[in-house]
């Protein structure tokens, strides 16, 4: 059965739901958790990992064109660009999590996880098996303080903004 679940009135999407499962989402403290950790640029500029980014965060248009040296945008488009990359983003970590039932702050947590590092960085981690393991795991904190790291020159450099903001993902899932 497919249904249509409402989001805030800026995003609906279909999502396949039975009487056991159910579909969480970002709330407000989500988005300004990410938006106060990514901060607002409207011009281009490489991130810490050399990567062009502009908005808050954002890395990929909505037409999957990459970001590029001189690109520039309005503060309503990086609004509506970090609305969808974190719905995009919820909906996977939700299915990621299948059936485990989490508080709305871990929740929130794995999203801003998943938008800073990458869907694909939490899908393929520790943190995640640890999750669905046992979602008070006190090691969980430790699996977040892993990915404080970025590849400069073939090297992994510790980034004090991650170790910041991964401790603060720490805090907020076990809070």
């Amino acid at each position: 059965m497919l249904l249509i679940f409402t989001l805030p009135p800026w995003k609906t999407v279909p999502v396949s739901r039975t009487p056991k499962k159910f579909f969480m989402s970002p709330d407000k403290a989500c988005f300004d958790f990410i938006k106060s950790r990514e901060g607002l640029r409207l011009n281009a500029y490489q991130d810490s990992a050399g990567i062009w980014t502009i908005g808050y965060g954002t890395i990929r248009y909505a037409n999957n064109t990459a970001v590029k040296k001189g690109d520039t945008i309005t503060q309503a488009q990086a609004d509506q660009l970090i609305e969808e990359d974190i719905f995009e983003r919820s909906i996977k970590v939700a299915a990621a999590l299948g059936t485990i039932v989490l508080n709305q702050n871990q929740f929130n947590a794995l999203v801003s996880f998943a938008y800073n590092a990458g869907l694909g960085a939490l899908l393929n981690s520790t943190l995640l098996k640890q999750v669905k393991a046992n979602p008070a795991d006190p090691n969980i904190r430790n699996s977040f303080m892993l990915w404080n790291k970025v590849h400069q020159k073939g090297r992994l450099v510790p980034v004090k903004g991650l170790t910041l903001r991964r401790a603060a993902e720490a805090d907020m899932y076990f809070s």
